[in-house]
């Protein structure tokens, strides 16, 4: 099939290479001309595992331009992915979305044929069937039916396993105007996934609501997590990791995202969490479970925080925070819980010296106050406090030895539990949040 992906960013590009690599025609859009240009050269514009490997796969298959409406003239689907901000009441706006799908319009005007027209932005429960279908349908001069159809197709990926995610999700979630468009849309998933996802059809509302409500479930699970650690901190003997993989080990439950750290970030989870209670509020409907998921995520900042200023009592006041993006595996640093931590610590006064595997290009932009070191072993060098902030398979094989080796006392604040446990000796003192005895 031919389809053009509107929005080369983050989950766009990835998108638009793997659609290629798995035979069809594609045209990217975006209004950077930087980005098209790296992908008409069949290089990655970020770093993101896989997306190199699946551009070259995608060869002559994939091109892309700076023109939305020249890109929907010369394809039968278009699948976009553009920003829909938060707003300060947290719902989204679609202001991109529609202007995407205006340059559509325009192009549908020129040509015959049927086209299909897949949201994967997320968007508030009743834009999709509302000012969208508004919009495309005054844009194109066509009625969603006969040559024109409409789809909410969102996607559950993690930046730094895109790839994975899009090739065995475990789900396939179409919202449809009409059979026809979800027939459509089920094809082109069924094309390139590589597992037998259940594939969930219903209509737009449904769809845009399921979306949030799965990001904001599994926040839930994050705040629990946290919450009993709190708790266990206050508890002598308790320990959280021991409570939560018993409690993952029950059906109804699951492992998945039960494990008490520090809070949940990026570009996704805050966002979706807070536009889901904005959507009770519209409702006049209460979203007390989502409102205290996000109350919880707050709190844990402040007892990472706490958690520090402890440790430095003891003694010393520079700190090495390592690990800075949301997550690993990417370099989004967006309500990234290490940054929060970074920018209290400069702000309480702390020498604060900071290193990512590969968002420090980023962090040195959001953190000015910070000193930037080259290497992890660099950073222990110069630290009185380590705070392991992001769970980087590089701080699990190479921090044992580089802390085993320093001839001072240095605390080490291991939220993830990275650490093995066997690496706990003199001088190194660490610190795991969750047990018993822990009161910060």
């Amino acid at each position: 099939m031919r389809v053009s992906v509107i929005g080369l960013g983050k989950l766009g590009c990835p998108l638009a290479a793997l659609l290629a690599a798995k035979g069809h025609t594609v045209i990217g859009a975006d209004l950077s001309p930087e980005l098209v240009a790296m992908v008409n050269a069949g290089k990655a514009p970020f770093e993101e595992p896989m997306l190199q490997e699946y551009l070259t796969l995608a060869g002559s298959r994939l091109s892309a331009t700076v023109s939305v409406e020249e890109a929907a003239l010369a394809t039968d689907a278009s699948m976009i992915i553009v920003p829909t901000p938060s707003l300060p009441d947290g719902t989204f706006s679609n202001s991109f979305l529609l202007g995407a799908i205006e340059a559509i319009g325009r192009g549908l005007r020129r040509k015959d044929g049927y086209h299909l027209v897949v949201v994967i932005s997320t968007v508030m429960p009743g834009s999709c069937d509302g000012e969208v279908r508004t919009a495309i349908e005054a844009h194109s001069g066509r009625v969603l039916g006969e040559s024109l159809g409409l789809c909410y197709g969102p996607e559950f990926v993690a930046l730094g396993n895109v790839f994975r995610n899009m090739l065995a999700p475990d789900m396939v979630l179409i919202g449809q105007s009409d059979e026809t468009a979800g027939d459509r849309l089920a094809a082109i998933y069924q094309s390139v996934v590589e597992n037998t996802p259940a594939v969930c059809r219903m209509n737009l509302v449904n769809a845009e609501l399921t979306k949030l409500s799965v990001d904001t479930y599994v926040t839930t699970k994050i705040s629990f997590a946290n919450m009993l650690s709190e708790m266990c901190e206050h508890l002598p003997e308790a320990d959280v990791a021991t409570v939560t993989e018993a409690m993952g080990m029950v059906q109804g439950i699951g492992d998945k995202c039960l494990k008490g750290a520090i809070g949940y970030g990026g570009p996704c989870f805050p966002r979706d969490n807070k536009a889901l209670g904005a959507l009770a509020q519209r409702l006049g409907t209460q979203s007390l479970i989502s409102d205290a998921t996000d109350a919880i995520n707050s709190r844990q900042i402040w007892r990472l925080v706490a958690a520090v200023e402890a440790a430095i009592s003891e003694g010393g006041r520079t700190v090495a925070v390592l690990g800075l993006a949301y997550k690993p595996g990417t370099s989004v640093i967006e309500e990234s819980q290490s940054v929060a931590l970074v920018r209290l610590l400069i702000k309480a006064g702390h020498r604060v010296v900071i290193y990512d595997p590969v968002a420090m290009a980023a962090a040195r932009d959001a953190l000015p106050g910070a000193i930037p070191v080259a290497t992890a072993e660099e950073a222990v060098a110069k630290a009185d406090v380590v705070v392991i902030s992001t769970a980087w398979q590089e701080f699990e094989t190479i921090l044992p030895q580089i802390l085993q080796h320093s001839d001072r006392l240095i605390t080490v604040i291991d939220p993830w539990r990275v650490l093995p446990v066997s690496s706990h000796i003199e001088p190194l003192k660490v610190v795991t949040l969750g047990r018993g005895g822990r009161k910060f």
